[in-house]
């Protein structure tokens, strides 16, 4: 069963949360983190891209980096631009884009718990990605950056999520892209015990978005425990940043492809060869998937749709995804481009860039683009329950948490 227990939030003081939120740090390259940072220096981003703060082209895993996220971490502290709660608590972090609400409770998932496999994984992750939040949680002694957690949902949670939004918010902000996020403490003492004996009687909890923060943060727990020789399990070190969702209140976006050359092939070629395992509909219009087993190209200024051939159609997990469908069938099998999270030939889109995005880069880098139709939920726990693995870029999750709202030091 899962442990998720209350903590001290370090959180911006009640002017300062507008300022200090930001964007996860992975979603910026470096320059458009430097911009973000010169139009804001109070951004968390300069705290959670900290080779913000030295010249372009510095060596942004240098150690002196991470050591600048530590003492700028604790001079906004000092400053007040960062409090911390003297009471252990929950918080209700809720999103709203669209119209659309998702209500998330952060607390602090056990170490143990994902090392045991009760916080399940979807994804596998890449070494030096690690590296560098190993760097920069363990520097600091702080998680930044939440993990994004899924359960199954519950009445219990549901209630008194309910509850607790009738009272008065810690924070309401409408940040740059429209999207609201609000949140509120939970300090009473009921309404913590329920919260804590509901995810006692949960029996997963599965990672939607952070695999990289979260295998981090896992083994700068490790690390410290082998540093401290002895250890109760207590320590907060043990214990990680999450934001907890209801599996029913997720919104998925499709993961959408873009491929720079054609392997050698004429566009008739191409179409010729992908003939014998996808079903292709020539277009007039933009073409995008209404139901699983369907996508959407662009090539040459066409568009096509394609489907899955029901006899070639996988029956796993992971298998009938529609993600496995395309990389089996069509990436690896005609295009050639076996590894797409090293193959330089392949790029990915968020669906939250839209179609037209798509359709330009077909016109500067690409030669096609492929539309998907959103990973649901329940095929990302049908896949971690199953103890197996996705393809690389089969989610993408909005609205996206904020960094710098909440900060679990340790």
């Amino acid at each position: 069963m899962a442990t998720v227990r209350p903590f001290k939030a370090l959180h911006p003081a009640k002017d300062m949360f507008e300022k200090v939120a930001a964007l996860p740090y992975d979603v910026y390259n470096a320059a458009e983190a430097r911009e973000v940072v010169e139009k804001n220096p109070q951004s968390f981003l300069a705290i959670d891209r900290p080779e913000t703060q030295f010249e372009p082209g510095h060596d942004m895993y240098a150690p002196e980096v991470y050591k600048k996220a530590s003492e700028m971490l604790k001079e906004w502290e000092d400053k007040g631009i960062f409090v911390q709660d003297d009471k252990a608590c929950y918080y209700i972090y809720t999103l709203t884009m669209d119209g659309r609400e998702q209500n998330g409770i952060v607390g602090c998932s056990s170490v143990d718990d994902y090392l045991s496999g009760t916080v399940r994984q979807h994804e596998h992750t890449l070494a030096r990605k690690e590296q560098d939040r190993i760097d920069h949680v363990d520097a600091c002694s702080a998680q930044t950056g939440p993990i994004f957690l899924a359960y199954r949902s519950r009445p219990d949670l549901k209630a008194v999520i309910a509850k607790v939004k009738k009272e008065e918010p810690m924070f309401d902000l409408v940040s740059e892209d429209g999207i609201r996020h609000a949140g509120w403490r939970v300090d009473k003492d009921e309404d913590i015990q329920t919260i804590s004996k509901a995810f006692e009687n949960t029996e997963r909890t599965y990672i939607a978005d952070g695999h990289h923060r979260c295998a981090s943060a896992v083994k700068v727990a490790l690390k410290r425990r082998q540093e401290a020789g002895e250890y109760t399990g207590e320590e907060e070190y043990n214990y990680f940043l999450s934001v907890l969702f209801a599996d029913e209140e997720l919104y998925i976006m499709p993961y959408n492809r873009l491929v720079r050359d054609l392997n050698g092939m004429s566009a008739s070629e191409l179409l010729s060869k992908m003939e014998e395992s996808f079903i292709i509909k020539e277009s007039g219009e933009k073409v995008v998937p209404a139901s699983k087993g369907t996508f959407g190209m662009y090539l040459d200024d066409k568009w096509y749709e394609l489907k899955v051939k029901p006899e070639k159609a996988g029956t796993d997990e992971v298998s009938s995804l529609d993600v496995s469908y395309l990389q089996t069938y069509f990436l690896d099998g005609i295009l050639g481009i076996s590894d797409p999270k090293k193959d330089p030939r392949v790029d990915f889109a968020g669906g939250i860039r839209g179609i037209d995005y798509l359709v330009e880069r077909c016109h500067e880098d690409a030669k096609l683009a492929v539309v998907m139709y959103p990973t649901s939920i329940y095929e990302l726990l049908a896949v971690a329950d199953a103890s197996k693995m996705m393809p690389p870029k089969s989610t993408w999750f909005e609205p996206k948490l904020r960094s710098g709202i909440f900060i679990h030091k340790f």
